[in-house]
């Protein structure tokens, strides 16, 4: 049977790259300009709806994950030795990346090459959900930047922003905490314990 015939699982079918963690693969499933918070359906593949957009909080880049990524115990380890907090459990999905460009992009279901420059280190409910912070390579306007504090302070404050409200409904307390804010180096090691995660977890 022809395996070219059939479209590769976005999560376990692509390659990462070939120079992770320094430029990976990322499979984007929203784009700023969705309506509908769109995530990958984990068995077959397919984008589907997770639910719509019920407040002005729109992803302020195009959001994915970086496939062949697992958060579990090694996300988990880092996050507790880093930040200091116990108890803390991988999240069980992909690693999520966000990729800074200046392009209107006008769909998502598409594959990019992101070159990482930091990253947030998101607990949510005790589980590490780290957000990989990346330009798209060859950007005219972000493809010059190399560490997250590089990047004017408005635009890292909108990430923040996004990323702390963005499960958050008017009246119920915060549910996620921004544990740290860190550069391309930590990025990389978060990107290789995803690695070793999903090697683990996969194998």
């Amino acid at each position: 049977m022809d395996s070219n015939k059939f479209k590769a699982h976005p999560w376990h079918g692509i390659s990462p790259g070939d120079d992770i963690p320094r430029r990976v693969t990322a499979f984007i499933e929203i784009i700023p300009t969705d309506t509908v918070k769109y995530e990958i359906d984990k068995l077959s593949g397919y984008l589907k709806i997770d639910r719509p957009q019920k407040y002005s909080n729109v992803v302020p880049a195009l959001y994915g994950f970086v496939p062949r990524t697992y958060c579990g115990p090694a996300i988990a380890s880092l996050c507790m030795e880093l930040t200091g907090l116990s108890h803390v459990e991988g999240d069980g999905d992909p690693l999520d990346i966000l990729v800074l460009t200046e392009r209107a992009i006008p769909r998502g279901d598409i594959l990019v090459e992101a070159i990482p420059i930091g990253g947030f280190r998101m607990v949510d409910k005790n589980e590490a959900d780290d957000k990989i912070i990346a330009v798209l390579k060859d950007d005219q306007l972000y493809g010059g930047f190399t560490e997250l504090n590089q990047l004017p302070v408005g635009i890292v404050n909108r990430l923040r922003h996004y990323f702390m409200t963005y499960k958050q409904l008017p009246g119920e307390a915060e549910k996620v905490n921004i544990a740290g804010v860190y550069g391309r180096e930590e990025a990389y090691r978060a990107i290789n314990a995803s690695v070793q995660d999903y090697m683990t977890y996969f194998s």
